[in-house]
């Protein structure tokens, strides 16, 4: 059985491109397959300028503009060029899709190991409020997704793993994931858990030491007992996890500067009127200065 690949969406974008490198890295490293997607809505519009020189197997006689898979393929063969010279043991694989991008990413994502994006981040606020196919994908993927925004095409795996745990449930996925991540980089894994502190923790004069002291040493049992069976399936991984004070999103974003990967977790069975990113993934995706995994879970 052919081993399942990190796949990668295509758009002609910077952002697109950090993620193809990003995962092309990680594909090798684990010893998988790249898969490079490109989607696109079949139609032709009407030339709005020059037209493109004409593809190399387009058929005699019909104009490049009219070629659909013209450009689709020209991004394709551009990323694949770039990735081979690099790491030319790596096997990858093309494929174009006519369908909404997002459709085609949720289809490709139930055949892979995961799921590579480029993200806007911050640099367009809009997509936050209207939506953009990254964030429609993490939110609905069944395999992990990660978040790559240009400038972060280049791993440093010296940077290390973090990952943001909630402790309201069982997070298998989520663990399995980072202790896998940090294993295959031969790096310590940092698990953060973020709790903001109660209305009684405070008094007239600021927080109150001692209820705030009961707080986190209630915290930092549950995350021991969390992690214990994973510190035991993966012995080799050093665990170096911390319970902070503060809201959850804040921790985790402030404890993933200079990491490597941070790593995230999304609950598949959300209410239906809640979005499908909580709070905390979509603080990480927005404002976290390394790749952010977002990954499903019970």
């Amino acid at each position: 059985m052919e081993p399942a690949p990190v796949t990668v969406g295509l758009d002609g974008t910077p952002e697109s491109l950090a993620a193809a490198h990003w995962a092309a890295t990680e594909a090798d490293r684990r010893a998988l397959p790249l898969h490079l997607l490109h989607a696109w809505i079949l139609h032709v519009p009407e030339a709005a300028g020059p037209a493109p020189p004409p593809a190399p197997d387009a058929p005699a006689g019909v104009p490049a503009e009219r070629d659909r898979d013209y450009w689709a393929r020209r991004i394709l063969g551009a990323a694949r060029t770039e990735i081979t010279e690099r790491l030319p043991g790596l096997t990858v694989v093309e494929e174009l899709v006519a369908d909404e991008p997002a459709a085609a990413l949720l289809d490709a994502a139930g055949r892979s190991e995961m799921v590579v994006l480029g993200s806007r981040g911050l640099a367009r606020m809009q997509a936050f409020f209207l939506g953009d196919v990254a964030q429609h994908v993490a939110g609905r993927a069944e395999r992990p997704v990660v978040l790559v925004r240009a400038g972060m095409g280049e791993q440093h795996p010296h940077g290390g793993v973090v990952a943001g745990v909630s402790l309201r449930g069982r997070c298998d996925e989520l663990l399995d994931f980072a202790f896998a991540a940090a294993a295959a980089r031969g790096v310590p894994l940092r698990v953060v858990h973020g709790r903001t502190l109660p209305v009684q923790a405070y008094a007239p004069w600021g927080v109150d030491p001692d209820v705030a002291q009961d707080i986190g040493r209630d915290a930092e049992r549950e995350l021991t007992a969390a992690l214990r069976p994973w510190c035991e399936t993966y012995p080799d991984v050093t665990v170096v996890d911390s319970v902070r004070l503060e809201s959850p999103a804040q921790a985790v974003v402030n404890a993933a500067e200079g990491a490597d990967l941070l790593i995230v977790g999304r609950r598949r069975h959300r209410a239906a009127l809640l979005p499908r990113l909580d709070a905390v993934v979509q603080a990480c995706a927005h404002h976290a200065r390394c790749p952010v995994a977002v990954v499903p879970h019970d």
